[in-house]
């Protein structure tokens, strides 16, 4: 089965890459395609609106993620607005520094990490499947692997550690996408009429 990307992240292709099974061939987001608006309220939302774009354009079956990080402390902010939580132009880096400043002093720091998953076909055709990961916000950034919020992200079932400390493979065992992508080959085995692996 092939599947064309929807994200240009080349960190995330690549944790997406890492668990999808051997018969799916992944396929980049086609450079001709312009940035997409996530004007949706929801995970959902944006991930079929960036999916139906990209399904459209290359007349493939797509694969399009949307992630939130929900932080108890603040209503579940930064939520649907994660990636552009400090502006529609922010870095990684941003995002991070105004969360922990939204947090400064702040004791109760439980969050937790949603990752949908769209696949999509041009002819409408739409499977969602979704993982999530419960942990809390440090208080500094610790770690230099991953993206996003990883350096500031301790996930419960973990050991201390950011995703950022630890090694790809340890936090795709842990990690919001990684439970998100392990749904993925029986929802796709069904799609094309295969036997779950």
């Amino acid at each position: 089965m092939r599947l064309v990307c929807a994200s240009a992240n080349p960190k995330k292709v690549a944790e997406i890459s890492r668990l999808l099974p051997a018969w799916v061939e992944l396929l980049p987001r086609p450079p001709e395609v312009g940035d997409v608006e996530e004007a949706a309220p929801t995970l959902e939302g944006n991930a079929a609106i960036k999916a139906v774009e990209i399904a459209n354009f290359a007349h493939e079956w797509a694969l399009a993620d949307d992630t939130g990080l929900l932080v108890d402390a603040l209503n579940g902010e930064p939520g649907v607005r994660s990636a552009r939580y400090a502006g529609d132009n922010a870095t990684d880096a941003q995002n991070r520094e105004l969360l922990l400043r939204a947090l400064h002093g702040v004791t109760q720091r439980s969050a937790r990490f949603r990752t949908v998953l769209a696949v999509v076909n041009r002819l409408g055709e739409m499977h969602f499947v979704a993982g999530e990961c419960e942990g809390c916000i440090a208080t500094n950034e610790r770690g230099v692997n991953g993206f996003g919020y990883d350096s500031i992200f301790v996930p419960n079932d973990g050991d201390g550690r950011t995703f950022a400390e630890m090694s790809a493979e340890e936090k795709d065992a842990l990690s919001h996408r990684g439970r998100a992508l392990r749904e993925l080959p029986a929802l796709l085995s069904r799609i094309v009429g295969l036997p779950p692996t």
